[in-house]
C-alpha cells in the first residue's frame, strides 16, 4: 500500500469528515505548501484556487509568520483570559487600525463560528432583546445558533434550532423573483422595505440585530447592486435601535480588494465578525470587534461571554504577523489590482463558454454560475441538491489537472491566496477554459 493510501485509510478509519457521508468522503493527502501551490504525498502539485477554504489569503509557509508563532511559544504559549499577555494587546491595536470607524475593542474567540455566536450574544445582551435577522443565502458557521443563522441548507438538519432566528431574503439580481419586475437598484430598496418590514411585524422591541457577511460567501457571492443597499440598512438598524453585525469571517483580510467586504459601502457596522484570513490559517483564531458604544456600555454591564482559549498567545502572535505581512506586500492592494483584471479575463471567458451565467465578485472572491441556458438561467445543478454530471466532470476535470477550487451545486469558485500574480492566474484561467467546454456541452 502506498503512503498516500495508508494516510488516506488512517484518516477515514480514526477521524470524522465535516458535512459528509463518512463513506463518500474523498479527501486528498497533503504533504507540503507554499506560497499558491500545494503537494500532495504523491508528488502532485495544485494551485490552491480556493485558498482551502477560502481563508489562507497570505499564501502557505510565510517564514515571518511561522518565526512569530514559534518565537512566541518559546516565551509563553497559554495564559487564561482573565490574564494578558503582551501579544494580546498587540494584535486588538492592529485590528483596531484596519476595520473601519470606531470599531476599536475586540473578543477573541477560536473561530469563524464562536466569533457568530459571541457577536449575537454581544447584541442581545447590549439591547435586552432577542431575535437576530438573518439572510437565506448565508452562511454564519457550523454550531449551532450559527448555522441556524445561516441559511446555507446545511441548517435543515438541526432544525427547528433556536427560536430567535428570523429569515429575510437576499440581494440576488440573479435569481430573486422581485428583481424580475424592477432594476437592480430598485429591487435593492425593495429589499430593505421589506427589511423594514420585517422588523416591524416581528416587532421592533423584540429585534437585537441584523446580522448579514459583508460581502457574501459559500452560498455565491451574492451581493447588492447599490451601495444604497448598505447605507439604507444601517439606517434602518439606527432607527428601530437594532444592531448591525456584519460577518466578515470570509470577505475579511483584504478578500474583496479592500481590507473588509464592508469598506466596498462606506457603512461602519455596530461589531464585525472575523477569523479565516486573520491568521490565515496558519492558527485557529476568530474576533468578535464592536464599536466604542457597545464597548462602554460593557465597561459598567456584565459581558456574559467566555471561552478557555480566548487570546490564545500563539494565535495572537500568528495574527500579529498575518496583519504586517498584509501591509509590508500590500496585499489588500494587490487583491484589488488583480481582481479588475480578473474580472475582464472571465468576461472574455463568458463570451467564449454559454454555460457561464452569472460571474460575480470582487478582488480575488468571484464565483460563476454554471447554466445550461442563459436566457431561462436554468441551473447547471439545482440549489441544495447533489452535482449533476456536467458539474462533477467538471470539478474532476481541474482535480486531475492540478487545480484544487471549490465547486458546489451550479457554483465555480475562483478565490486564489492574495499573493498570487497575474501569470499563475493566466495559468489557472488556461485549465478552467478547458473545465467549461465540459458544461457547455450540457448547454440547451
Amino acid at each position: 500500500m502506498s503512503e498516500y493510501q495508508d494516510i488516506v485509510d488512517k484518516n477515514k478509519k480514526y477521524t470524522y469528515f465535516s458535512w459528509s457521508a463518512q463513506e463518500a468522503a474523498n479527501p486528498m493527502a497533503i504533504e507540503k505548501a507554499k506560497g499558491i501551490y500545494f503537494w500532495d504525498y504523491n508528488g502532485k502539485q495544485y494551485a490552491d484556487f480556493s485558498s482551502q477554504l477560502i481563508c489562507t489569503n497570505i499564501g502557505h509557509g510565510d517564514e515571518r509568520v511561522n518565526k512569530a508563532i514559534i518565537d512566541q511559544m518559546s516565551k509563553v504559549h497559554y495564559v487564561q483570559p482573565s490574564n494578558v499577555t503582551k501579544v494580546r494587546g498587540e494584535l486588538g491595536e492592529a485590528i483596531a487600525s484596519v476595520t473601519p470607524g470606531d470599531l476599536n475593542k475586540t473578543l477573541f474567540t477560536l473561530g469563524g463560528a464562536e466569533a457568530v455566536e459571541n457577536a449575537m450574544k454581544m447584541a442581545r445582551l447590549y439591547t435586552g432583546r432577542q431575535k437576530i435577522i438573518t439572510r437565506y443565502r448565508s452562511f454564519h458557521g457550523g454550531t449551532f445558533a450559527a448555522a441556524c443563522a445561516g441559511g446555507d441548507p446545511r441548517r435543515i438538519p438541526i432544525e427547528p434550532g433556536v427560536g430567535w432566528i428570523v429569515k429575510m431574503h437576499d440581494p440576488y439580481s440573479y435569481r430573486s423573483p422581485i428583481y424580475r419586475h424592477c432594476t437592480p437598484e430598485e429591487g435593492d430598496m425593495i429589499m430593505c422595505d421589506l427589511l423594514e418590514e420585517t422588523i416591524k411585524m416581528e416587532g421592533p422591541s423584540t429585534v437585537a440585530g441584523v446580522l448579514l457577511e459583508g460581502y457574501s460567501g459559500s452560498s455565491g457571492v451574492i451581493a447588492p447592486s447599490t451601495v444604497a443597499y448598505w447605507t439604507r440598512t444601517k439606517e434602518i438598524c439606527e432607527k428601530y435601535g437594532v444592531v448591525l453585525i456584519a460577518d466578515e469571517v470570509m470577505s475579511g483580510f483584504g478578500r474583496t480588494g479592500k481590507w473588509f467586504g464592508v469598506d466596498h459601502y462606506n457603512v461602519v457596522p455596530d461589531i464585525m465578525v472575523m477569523a479565516k484570513g486573520l491568521t490565515s490559517a496558519y492558527l485557529p483564531l476568530g474576533a468578535v470587534v464592536t464599536t466604542d458604544k457597545i464597548a462602554k456600555h460593557f465597561d459598567t454591564n456584565m459581558l456574559s461571554c467566555g471561552l478557555t482559549y480566548s487570546g490564545h498567545a500563539v494565535s495572537c502572535a500568528a495574527g500579529v504577523a498575518t496583519i504586517n505581512v498584509y501591509k509590508e506586500d500590500k496585499l489588500v492592494e494587490n487583491a484589488a489590482t488583480l481582481g479588475a483584471k480578473l474580472e475582464k479575463k472571465l468576461q472574455v471567458l463568458a463570451d467564449k463558454h454559454p454555460s457561464m451565467g452569472e460571474v460575480r465578485g470582487k478582488g480575488l472572491h468571484w464565483c460563476i454560475e454554471m447554466v445550461k441556458n442563459r436566457k431561462t438561467r436554468e441551473e447547471m445543478s439545482e440549489w441544495n441538491k447533489p452535482m449533476s454530471k456536467p458539474m462533477m466532470d467538471l470539478a474532476g476535470y481541474l482535480k486531475t489537472n492540478g487545480i484544487a477550487a471549490f465547486v458546489r451545486w451550479n457554483q465555480v469558485y475562483i478565490c486564489p491566496p492574495l499573493c498570487i500574480n497575474e501569470k499563475q492566474i493566466d495559468e489557472a484561467l488556461e485549465i478552467y477554459s478547458k473545465a467549461f467546454e465540459i458544461t457547455d456541452k450540457a448547454v440547451i
